[in-house]
């Protein structure tokens, strides 16, 4: 069942990627605006997933993940009845309320049945189900929206039967006694510890790294379309595939993560190494002088998403009380979301600033470019305070 959820869960992002060139001539908008409808999905994140974390720690993890799949598929079909852009972003938003109840929910469930380098696996695992998806779904978004716009969002009806299984086949992998504790009464016991934990160096560093790969990852889905569609006169279909090869890239790199957290002492060289291919995959997207190495830039990307993101979110569950956990996976992954939905934001506006002078071409450039390279020194910075303040911790 983590894995059926797994499956579900990036459908929101995968599949619209692919389709955001195509839906400005359907919407009626710009390039700049287009990007609106992956920022207000990831935008609830921010907000929610540290509310659903708390409340999943107190009342379980089944009871939101059932809310957050029904939320999500329902949005996303409607999707295919308007063409109006305010309501295509309301849907957009509703969307992704109901993706806050997916993802944090299934990492917290996999803290819960693992430990150790058996989680950091398990961790791995669940992210290649995650792979699958993002390789398989985004390459028939591609090629059927060339028959119909709608098409694609039909795509997000498979959260509905992912629903009823989880009702029927879920086991609840909380204990009531850890609930219990993290209830703490009237509840201000579980916020203040959690406000405490967060403050520690290793925890905010595992914390603000955990945005670094998500900030990347939607610079690429935003602008992999655009690169392929107007800079390198490509189709919707081949920006598909792209997102497919760095997809499987994701998946392969996610498998070796229990791995690579047993071959080293502590995980700063495997998240440093991750980060640096992330960011290099996408400058190389962004300079990409034809489709080929694009290609090879999306590969690069997806390896080093897949490795830096497993283990961020192993670090905040290995790091966190079992009372603590559901709380502190979504304190991250609402911090990762910022990532998520400033990325599309910061790019449109670095590239609508530098687009006068530099022109609409180099001005994409050269922001991938700019922003891959601090992106290499922020991920420095935070798997070496990591190290520096929680190897044991780290390692284990």
């Amino acid at each position: 069942m983590l894995l059926l959820g797994s499956v579900v869960s990036p459908l929101g992002a995968s599949v619209v990627s692919p389709l955001l060139d195509t839906l400005t001539g359907v919407y009626g908008v710009g390039e700049a605006r287009i990007g609106l409808m992956m920022a207000v999905f990831t935008a609830p994140s921010i907000v929610l997933i540290p509310l659903v974390g708390v409340l999943s720690d107190r009342y379980g993890r089944k009871p939101l993940l059932l809310a957050g799949l029904a939320l999500f598929g329902a949005a996303g079909v409607a999707l295919v009845g308007t063409t109006d852009f305010r309501v295509v972003l309301a849907l957009r938003l509703l969307q992704g309320i109901g993706y806050t109840g997916i993802v944090p929910v299934l990492i917290a469930a996999v803290g819960d049945l693992y430990a150790g380098g058996r989680e950091a696996t398990a961790q791995g695992l669940r992210f290649t189900a995650v792979g699958v998806s993002l390789t398989v779904f985004p390459l028939i978004a591609g090629i059927v929206v060339g028959l119909a716009w709608q098409y694609p969002f039909y795509l997000f009806a498979l959260g509905l039967p992912a629903t009823v299984a989880v009702a029927l086949l879920f086991e609840e992998p909380t204990r009531r006694s850890a609930r219990t504790e993290a209830d703490g009464g009237d509840g201000g016991g579980t916020f203040r510890d959690l406000a405490a934990l967060v403050r520690t160096p290793a925890v905010a560093a595992a914390v603000v790294g955990r945005t670094i790969p998500s900030f990347l990852w939607f610079c690429f889905l935003t602008y992999n379309s655009i690169v392929v569609v107007r800079l390198l006169d490509g189709t919707s279909g081949q920006a598909g595939m792209l997102v497919a090869i760095a997809s499987v890239a994701s998946s392969l790199g996610a498998t070796q993560v229990g791995r690579l957290t047993a071959a080293f002492e502590t995980r700063r060289n495997p998240l440093l190494g991750g980060t640096l291919a992330c960011a290099v995959g996408l400058a190389l997207l962004g300079t990409a002088p034809s489709l080929p190495v694009a290609g090879v830039g999306s590969v690069c990307i997806g390896a080093g998403f897949g490795v830096v993101l497993s283990l961020y979110r192993s670090l905040a569950t290995a790091l966190a009380p079992e009372a603590l956990r559901g709380s502190l996976v979504s304190v991250a992954e609402s911090i990762g979301r910022i990532g998520s939905t400033t990325a599309p934001l910061v790019v449109g506006a670095l590239v609508a600033l530098s687009r006068p002078t530099l022109g609409f071409v180099d001005a994409v450039r050269y922001t991938l470019v700019g922003v891959a390279a601090v992106a290499i020194l922020a991920g420095g910075v935070c798997a070496f305070v990591v190290d520096t303040n929680g190897p044991q911790e780290a390692a284990v």
